[in-house]
């Protein structure tokens, strides 16, 4: 399989569907440091030439005081590929840090969603790209259903409260495992956050139960990615949406994603 052929395919198939990015968008890209995000830049930087629409990509880092190295090396890699990139330093999330160390996700996700629309509103940007992956919205759908007691994962497009930006997940058909691949690939330089190393029990338990699952059925990821695009809400158990009076059900579309065999 050519790997970057295939992710563009598959990043393509996303951005098209969803309506991810539209003529004229500036795209400012989270780089949280991590392999995802880096290879979801490069990979919008590299459909930037071919697209059917005209867009710009920018990238930039929220720096909390997390990350385990220093952030240099990742702002000289992303100069020589001519990225525009800013690392915003959140002063807000240093203090949040001085004064309560032990304090949970919940609370630095929500001052770090304040940071990334305050430093997209300073670039320009009407879309805000998230690296989030295939097994990111297979973990959610599982952790939702199983701990929250809803039928939900990840949006692949959705927007700000206000309708002032987009969020969009152009790696919704891809897996961690060929992110790792193209980042490693790249010789891109990876800065690991101290968020990343507590996952807690249930993420631990749920990437377990992948592992082991994938072991017989290595396309599970990309089955689960289907159904997630073929709701049946008629036989589900939301009352909103089942047929009591018995009228005709309305036909179901085709899968959102086919199944990947490629080796």
């Amino acid at each position: 399989m050519d790997l970057e052929k295939h992710l563009l395919r598959r990043v393509g198939e996303a951005i098209g569907r969803f309506r991810m990015i539209r003529d004229g968008d500036r795209v400012a890209v989270a780089l949280s440091g991590g392999k995802d995000s880096l290879t979801l830049l490069e990979l919008l930087v590299r459909l930037q030439a071919r697209a059917p629409v005209r867009f710009s990509v920018c990238a930039f880092t929220v720096e909390q005081g997390k990350f385990l190295r220093p952030l240099a090396p990742l702002a000289e890699w992303l100069h020589s590929r001519g990225v525009p990139w800013t690392c915003y330093r959140d002063a807000a999330s240093f203090q949040l840090l001085e004064d309560q160390p032990d304090h949970g996700c919940d609370l630095c996700s929500r001052y770090r969603r304040r940071a990334v629309y305050e430093v997209a509103r300073g670039l320009g940007a009407n879309v805000i790209a998230f690296g989030h992956t295939a097994d990111d919205f297979c973990e959610a759908l599982v952790r939702n259903a199983m701990f929250t007691g809803r039928l939900s994962a990840l949006p692949a497009v959705t927007w700000s409260r206000d309708r002032e930006f987009r969020l969009v997940r152009p790696l919704v058909f891809v897996t961690e495992e060929l992110t790792r691949r193209f980042a490693e690939s790249l010789g891109a330089p990876l800065i690991p956050c101290g968020c990343n190393q507590k996952t807690g029990a249930v993420r631990e338990a749920i990437r377990g139960l992948f592992a082991q699952l994938q072991q017989q059925h290595p396309y599970v990821k990309e089955t689960m990615l289907a159904a997630m695009g073929r709701l049946e809400p008629a036989r589900l158990l939301d009352l909103r949406f089942l047929n009591l009076d018995g009228e005709p059900a309305p036909e179901t579309g085709e899968p959102l994603v086919s199944i990947v065999t490629e080796s």
